[in-house]
């Protein structure tokens, strides 16, 4: 008798059956602004999740973060309280464990997260679709020094990091630039599935 090596014993099975929808690109190509229009039109859909993400860092206008203490994120994280977390720009970022029983219970969740942990949350959860949002360097640098938030470092240094990141090849662009709430419907219709 022959035995049968049993793979799923060795690695666990992806979270499934839901829907993870990952939205990456650059400081200052607009993820937050289309996020939140994105969540606008999808408002009435119980079966689309916008989870708060856990920073260590003041949330602007444009953002839904739950800004913590970086010792309450080492907490958290100790507890395995979050599915996924990363730094960037000297401050922590996760998302919530709950993702997890919304993926489960069949729901599409939609977050902001770095290109970094995208080959990770492809390999734990089932279905997964990447959407870069992303803009020429001209008009990034142009927003992220609107933006003034002088914590996140060097503008130069920020434009030079997104040119040189090839990781997390996506599976749909979105060029931001023009009208705004064309480029959110389209999120939109992509994050419904469409």
């Amino acid at each position: 008798m022959t035995e049968t090596p049993i793979i799923s014993a060795l690695r666990p099975a992806r979270i499934g059956p839901g829907r993870l929808v990952l939205v990456v690109g650059p400081s200052g190509a607009g993820k937050d602004t289309l996020i939140g229009l994105a969540r606008g039109a999808c408002g009435d859909d119980g079966n689309i999740v916008f989870p708060r993400r856990v920073v260590t860092r003041a949330a602007t206008s444009f953002e839904d973060n739950e800004q913590v203490s970086p010792e309450i994120f080492r907490q958290a994280q100790a507890r395995g309280d979050f599915a996924v977390h990363w730094e960037a720009h000297g401050h922590c970022y996760a998302l919530p464990r709950a993702i997890d029983d919304d993926i489960r219970a069949g729901r599409a969740v939609v977050a902001n997260v770095s290109r970094g942990v995208v080959d990770t949350m492809r390999r734990a959860y089932a279905a997964v679709v990447v959407v870069s949002i992303t803009a020429p360097p001209e008009i990034l640098a142009e927003r992220l020094a609107a933006r003034a938030r002088g914590s996140d470092g060097k503008i130069a240094d920020r434009l030079n990091r997104a040119l040189q990141s090839g990781a997390a090849a996506p599976d749909v662009i979105i060029t931001n630039v023009g009208d705004v709430e064309d480029h959110a419907r389209r999120l939109a219709q992509i994050i419904r599935g469409g």
